[in-house]
């Protein structure tokens, strides 16, 4: 099993304004927290909730939220990566470093697939001589 990874290119069609950039941003870096997005992103306090979920349905935002979130995604990967490759190396117990060393290697598509083959009956011949000599 081969893991092939295909290229996302951002969606460059869509415009935002300051305020909905900066409104992505703080949901990306508060984890989701919607309404302080809003209130950091400059809108007002009173009114946040509404703008955030308004915002929260707006193509344009939801398009940059998810272009920006496959780009930090990418990120996230390449240290997941170097993490494992280090375990792989320098992780005291041995058997860190031979599951680490799997998972790299499985997820290269280079693990050989686990196959069990089992053979249930085995064939018997049996020759009976009636001919008395």
């Amino acid at each position: 099993m081969t893991n092939k990874l295909k290229p996302i290119k951002p969606h460059a069609n869509y415009v935002l304004t300051d305020k909905q950039s900066k409104f992505i941003d703080n949901l990306l870096a508060s984890g989701g927290n919607r309404t302080q997005s809003a209130i950091d992103a400059g809108y007002s306090a009173k009114s946040a909730h509404v703008e955030a979920s308004r915002l929260c349905k707006n193509s344009n935002v939801l398009q940059a939220l998810y272009d920006r979130s496959i780009q930090s995604l990418s990120v996230d990967a390449v240290r997941a990566l170097s993490t494992v490759s280090n375990l792989s190396q320098d992780a005291k117990s041995e058997y860190v470093r031979l599951e680490a060393s799997k998972d790299i290697m499985d997820r290269a598509g280079l693990r050989k697939e686990d196959t069990t083959t089992s053979q249930v009956g085995n064939d018997i011949l049996v020759k009976i001589d009636l001919s008395g000599q």
